[in-house]
């Protein structure tokens, strides 16, 4: 689990594919000096496991699964990676929950320079956009944000210079590519709420129903 802070930007060295699995190396100057193998980061708000460390190249493989939800199999040498390690339990949950587990991508519909902040509005494919709400939390690249304003197919969030800084939202133009994560509440609740009994009624709208709030 993550929590949408990164906490450094990555250099991608090589994306090489290798019968079904794709390696994707990534140079990283600080979390690289506390990882293991096995463990868990967040690339570009995909959930990795560490599969070679050596120095301070972190790599990676990629399944085909990955490289067709989420933004990864476009990266080039170079391009900049946001990096998360997986939260501790001692950790501050101080964006929100973040799996790691991208629901679709996203596209760049405009960037506006506002004062110092940028207004960035996202393509949304539209099996996302009941997951969104205003002022609620989505994970962009990883990146946690505020959700500032809704339309039937895209979302806006304001970009502070901080998080411009300090994360790939920064470097990004109009028609790239973002991997998207809504958040996992509204899909429990989701789940609960249109769960299907055998008789084809969901238990929760039935207990509702019975008790006359419907």
């Amino acid at each position: 689990m993550f929590t949408g802070l990164v906490r450094e930007l990555g250099i991608v060295e090589s994306l090489r594919k290798r019968a079904d699995i794709t390696k994707l190396a990534v140079r990283s100057e600080e979390i690289s000096k506390e990882s293991q193998l096995g463990d868990s980061i967040s690339v570009n708000g995909v959930c990795l496991t560490v599969t070679s460390l050596e120095g301070e190249l972190l790599s990676f493989d990629l399944s085909d699964e990955t490289l067709r939800n989420t933004n990864l199999g476009m990266l080039k040498k170079g391009d900049y990676v946001n990096l998360e390690p997986s939260l501790r339990p001692s950790d501050r949950l101080g964006g929100h929950i973040v799996t790691g587990h991208v629901d679709g991508i996203g596209r760049i519909k405009s960037k506006t320079r506002v004062g110092e902040t940028f207004h960035v509005e996202i393509e949304t494919p539209e099996a996302l956009m009941r997951y969104i709400v205003k002022k609620g939390s989505i994970a962009v690249d990883g990146i946690s944000l505020t959700v500032a304003d809704l339309s039937e197919r895209s979302f806006k969030v304001v970009i502070i210079p901080h998080t411009a800084k300090v994360t790939t939202i920064g470097y990004k133009k109009v028609g790239d590519t973002v991997n998207l994560e809504t958040d996992i509440i509204g899909k429990y609740i989701e789940k609960f709420i249109t769960g299907v009994t055998r008789g084809g009624e969901s238990t929760l709208m039935e207990k509702l129903r019975e008790g006359g709030f419907i």
